[in-house]
């Protein structure tokens, strides 16, 4: 097989290193009304807010706060609402990816002229055209999703318990901020999901069947080394090396700045059922990737062999034993880093039993999510194994 045709634009202004904040001003138009849009209230504790405020002096500017660690479409609506009745003209993210996330969307909703909730993913529907959205920049405190370079989204919907896809070119950032001492201030638990999302995210654009794709697998291979040779420090709290977190930021954004899904295969099944554990157990979107993946390239073991096989071999230096074993052994690897970095791989880590198993997977049939992954060949049997393959 050989690389697939692809079409790859990516217009995000990258503003990487210390004190980048600082010349945003450059890339905001003079004449716009600016609202800051952020989460629980860290960006304000830690003087990240001020110093945004400070870069755009002169601006008007007004604040929104309460973006929740998985963004809701309601409180989305909220600044939706805000936005409309204040005439604001540019918004600011400042915060993780769901701070980004959620400001994609209201963006878009914004100028929107139907229903939004007509903008998502629903199953297998196809959703209503971004014609517009606002512009906005990022101010980027957490590196995990590569939200801050790309036009993609995931937003949760309270009334009807689903996570669900959302994007359009029209909502790349502007520009987005990468200043890595900005992660100075964040827990290690918020570290580890950062390096396990954007684990997870090369691997969904990775482990699937080769395609002779030698640059994006090489690219994704050298992603996936850099978090396993930096894990340990990465996840050290207290260690604020300058270069470690620098190597952690750009691997996050490279994660899932569609370079490398540039015409390779695609899987995504891990995050459709991660985002099934979070909805229903509230189990931080990291942590349920954790939990799905080593099961699911167990029960996709056939179909993903080639690819297991390399990646065993490039990743891991597995060379020795049948094929069987160096699958088991590359799966056992996966697991352990995950585990090394404080991060479960099981349900029973989170006191969850079998009766998962089929809670899941009816949700996801509910959701019209029932054949997923590259082939389109897990379906609810596969789910179903493995969910159970992960308690």
């Amino acid at each position: 097989m050989a690389i697939e045709n692809f079409m790859y634009h990516n217009p995000v202004r990258i503003l990487f290193g210390k004190d980048q904040i600082s010349k945003i001003s450059k890339y905001v138009p003079k004449d716009k009304k600016i609202l800051i849009v952020y989460g629980g209230g860290s960006a304000k504790k830690f003087g990240t807010i001020d110093k945004v405020k400070k870069a755009l002096e002169g601006y008007k500017i007004g604040e929104f706060s309460g973006i929740p660690a998985n963004p809701t479409y309601e409180k989305s609506m909220e600044a939706v609402e805000l936005i409309k009745k204040e005439n604001y003209d540019f918004i600011m993210a400042v915060g993780g990816g769901s701070v980004v996330d959620a400001v994609k969307f209201i963006c878009a909703a914004v100028l929107f002229e139907g229903d939004p909730k007509d903008l998502f993913f629903w199953g297998n529907n196809e959703p209503a055209e971004v014609k517009n959205a606002l512009p906005f920049g990022v101010v980027l405190t957490l590196p995990a999703t590569g939200s801050e370079m790309n036009d993609g989204a995931v937003i949760t919907f309270v009334e009807r318990q689903a996570k669900l896809s959302f994007g359009s070119p029209l909502v790349h950032p502007q520009f987005s901020v990468l200043d890595p001492e900005l992660t100075y201030t964040l827990p290690k638990r918020q570290l580890a999901n950062g390096v396990v999302d954007t684990y997870v995210h090369v691997m969904e654009q990775y482990l699937t069947y080769p395609v002779d794709a030698r640059v994006q697998d090489y690219h994704a291979e050298g992603v996936l080394k850099t978090l396993i040779e930096l894990g340990s420090d990465i996840v050290d709290e207290n260690k604020h090396d300058y270069a470690v977190r620098a190597n952690f930021m750009w691997a996050a954004t490279n994660g899932l700045n569609r370079f490398l899904a540039c015409g390779v295969p695609q899987d995504w099944a891990t995050h459709i059922l991660g985002h099934e554990i979070t909805e229903k157990y509230g189990i931080d979107h990291g942590r349920t990737l954790a939990i799905v993946l080593p099961s699911l390239m167990n029960v996709m073991r056939n179909s993903k062999k080639d690819k297991i096989l390399q990646y065993a071999k490039n990743i891991f230096n597995i060379t020795q034993g049948s094929e069987d074993e160096k699958i088991d052994k590359a799966i056992q690897k996966t697991a352990e880093f995950f585990e090394s970095l404080g991060v479960p791989t099981h349900f029973k880590d989170y006191e969850i039993g079998e009766e998962a198993v089929e809670i899941l997977t009816n949700q996801l049939e509910k959701h019209g999510f029932t054949k997923l992954g590259e082939k389109g060949e897990v379906n609810l049997e596969k789910i179903r194994l493995i969910y159970k393959g992960a308690l």
